[in-house]
């Protein structure tokens, strides 16, 4: 049963797959340790699960949509083979000089997906292992969560763990409290 309103969006590199620098291949997609037990705890409590994704590489001429769309699907797969789900992925193609509305931090993709899929923000969560992540949740609203290896500290996170099944942890211990 889905939590009405309420949505967990996570950054793609560095949060649910290892972060390479580009990702240009789907077969170098590998997840990272734990992401697909926290992706299927979120959808054992009914979350929403949205990867929001700045991938400037598209900009950059590194690689075309189509192969972002199959690096995608493949980071997808390897989710579904361990039964974790995620209910859609919105990316950014943008260089960071664009000054485009869907890059992280700006809001524009967080937005998007309320709208098509009728989430309450300001209910909802942002992970990734960038302030920039931790900055687009607090544009609408939302409480953001920053994975760090090391003991790096984001004044406007609102809480800082080292892995995606921590944040999982966090944010439905968070939930009941509300």
């Amino acid at each position: 049963m889905k939590r009405k309103g309420i949505a967990v969006f996570l950054d793609r590199d560095g949060t649910i797959n290892e972060d390479v620098g580009y990702l240009k291949e789907p077969g170098d997609a590998r997840l990272l340790d734990g992401a697909a037990d926290a992706i299927r705890l979120l959808n054992s409590h009914g979350l929403k699960t949205i990867i929001i994704t700045n991938q400037s590489g598209v900009a950059r001429g590194y690689f075309t949509e189509e192969e972002l769309q199959q690096i995608n699907r493949r980071v997808l797969e390897l989710l579904e083979e361990e039964g974790a789900v995620v209910d859609a992925i919105y990316y950014c193609p943008h260089h960071p000089d664009d000054g485009c509305e869907c890059r992280k931090p700006m809001p524009g993709l967080l937005r998007r997906a309320a709208s098509e899929l009728d989430i309450e923000l300001e209910s909802s969560y942002m992970v990734g292992d960038k302030t920039t992540d931790v900055l687009a949740a607090r544009s609408v609203g939302a409480r953001g969560v920053l994975m760090a290896e090391d003991d790096k500290r984001c004044e406007d996170a609102d809480y800082v763990c080292s892995s995606l099944l921590e944040a999982v942890t966090w944010i439905l211990k968070d939930l009941e409290e509300c």
